[in-house]
């Protein structure tokens, strides 16, 4: 400092020994000039004292430029650790999967290693999804599991291609080969025809011919010569031989092999019951027909027992007469079940239970393996008599004697007259 400003010093020195300085004189600016240090001038120009005091406590607290350059290692620091931790439970997570998958059979589906063996049919319903068909396939043994057909299908890309109809596939298949068979048929080299329980011949002929576009006349030809088909001589016609479901018929098929193929679905059915013999097939067909009109399936095989108590009992309580208003209604080519007591009487009409003990003349519909199962092997009961009290719900009441059948009759009286309209249908 004292470099600086020599004159100050001077003056400070005279006051210190005593002596009065007189005022300083001003020097000339060059003179000025010439006496400065230039380096050292030049370094301190632009930092008089009160800077560098400045400077001397920056020395003590942090600029901001250095808390911000602290704040970016800090939170590199922060992305580092947790990057660190995310790594270490990711290799938890994997040491524990691993350690736990052998006690779990692994994560693979499980499969079948294929071909199969034998044959069975399966029908895919019209809407299924490919979890729906997984769990029908799972359920006949064609596939190990859900999953693994599930699985196949997705990777055949074939999720949204499944199509309706009776496909002929093999137990314990592989599932991918189970897919390649149901996603072979291609929708227009096929006729889909989707035949319902309960349909008369003539309404299942109608609607093949529908389905096909092949005339219903050479149906009809063929339904009425049975023989043709194999059939045992009491059959007069296909009716109760034409199995009910859902099939896709290739489009090269004539009439006579599209009903081929039903009759055989239906004398499957028959043989898988327990029922081989041609004349007694008849007999088991005529029965579950009734029984599909008479009931639902949560009662067929009480229907077929009451069925056989009557039949079987000539000096019962109905002595020997079934008494079924469907078998009426069938012989007179009508639906509606409100008969007059003439047509109850009426013995020319070959399918009137009430006039004509026994079972009718042959069957009144085409029954479904369930059906013909019941028919097959009917509960032993002691029931004669049974009635549907609601015919939305299907509830069906039973009883052994007729004062307890007129009971459960009047409870059917009261539900037709609260659902007016229902009972004439």
């Amino acid at each position: 400092m004292s470099e600086i400003f020599p004159s100050r010093a001077a003056a400070r020195h005279a006051e210190q020994a005593g002596t009065h300085s007189p005022d300083p004189v001003e020097e000339p600016a060059a003179a000025w000039e010439d006496e400065r240090d230039q380096p050292f001038y030049e370094e301190h120009q632009e930092q008089p004292f009160y800077e560098e005091h400045l400077e001397y406590e920056d020395h003590h607290e942090p600029s901001r430029r250095s808390s911000r350059v602290s704040k970016r290692v800090r939170k590199r620091r922060r992305t580092v650790v947790f990057f660190l931790i995310l790594v270490m439970f990711a290799a938890v997570v994997f040491f524990v999967v691993q350690s736990i998958k052998p006690m779990l059979g692994g994560f693979t589906a499980a499969d079948y290693p294929g071909p199969g063996t034998g044959s069975v049919q399966v029908m895919v319903p019209a809407g299924s999804s490919a979890r729906s068909v997984a769990t029908l396939l799972t359920a006949k043994d064609v596939v190990a599991s859900e999953q693994a057909f599930v699985d196949a299908l997705a990777a055949a890309d074939g999720t949204g291609s499944l199509q309706p109809g009776a496909f002929e596939l093999r137990l314990q298949m592989k599932a991918a080969d189970a897919v390649t068979v149901l996603l072979a048929g291609d929708p227009s080299k096929v006729h889909y025809a989707a035949v319902s329980q309960n349909l008369r011949l003539g309404e299942t002929l109608a609607l093949l011919a529908k389905s096909t576009g092949i005339p219903i006349t050479e149906f009809e030809s063929l339904a009425n010569n049975p023989a043709e088909f194999g059939l045992p001589a009491q059959a007069k016609n296909l009716e109760g031989y034409l199995a009910p479901g859902e099939y896709r018929f290739p489009v090269e098929l004539d009439a006579k092999g599209i009903l081929a193929q039903m009759v055989a679905a239906t004398q499957k059915n028959l043989v898988a019951a327990g029922v081989s013999e041609p004349a007694q097939q008849y007999r088991i067909l005529t029965i579950a027909s009734i029984i599909e009109f008479e009931g639902n399936e949560a009662n067929y095989a009480e229907i077929s027992g009451a069925i056989e108590n009557r039949i079987n009992n000539p000096n019962g309580e109905t002595h020997g007469f079934l008494q079924s208003d469907a078998t009426v209604v069938y012989g007179l080519g009508i639906k509606s079940y409100n008969l007059t007591q003439a047509q109850k009487d009426d013995k020319s009409n070959l399918y009137n239970t009430y006039a004509n003990p026994g079972l009718p003349v042959g069957p009144i519909g085409s029954p479904g393996a369930k059906a013909i199962v019941a028919a097959a092997h009917p509960q032993a009961n002691p029931y004669y008599f049974w009635v549907t009290v609601n015919l939305k719900t299907g509830e069906t009441l039973f009883a052994t004697t007729f004062a307890e059948h007129q009971a459960n009759v009047a409870k059917y009286v009261a539900w037709c007259t609260a659902n007016a309209g229902e009972c004439d249908k």
